[in-house]
């Protein structure tokens, strides 16, 4: 059985810093790419960064300089780092793998989601 598990939300003030973990458990051949998404209310969920398992990162443009998407493959748990937070940062942050399995198949699973809010 497969799952996510993100940790490290809460609330900061504008300019401050959060770290968001995910792990990922389960019987897992290969993690292809992680990910981080963001949705808040009344909007899409939409990508902030992703991580290949070779290592290759891409970030939405809001948020590079600020962000830096990391991993632990040895952990299964890929990692958000969040500096100089801004009030538009606010969101719930959810956690993506591409995962592949011995018997040959690949599937996408969702972590739980995780609140992060940024005061002004």
């Amino acid at each position: 059985q497969v799952q996510l598990v993100e940790s490290g939300g809460g609330l900061v003030q504008a300019g401050g810093s959060l770290r968001l973990s995910c792990a990922a458990s389960g019987s897992i051949l290969r993690i292809n790419t992680m990910g981080w998404y963001r949705q808040a209310p009344g909007e899409q969920r939409d990508a902030v960064a992703t991580i290949t398992s070779g290592g290759s990162t891409n970030y939405v443009d809001s948020v590079k300089g600020r962000f830096t998407i990391s991993s632990d493959n040895a952990k299964n748990t890929v990692y958000l780092q969040m500096n100089s937070l801004k009030p538009e940062d606010t969101a719930v942050y959810y956690c993506n793998a591409d995962l592949s399995f011995n018997l040959g198949t690949r599937f996408n699973y969702w972590g739980q989601g995780t609140q992060v809010a940024v005061s002004s």
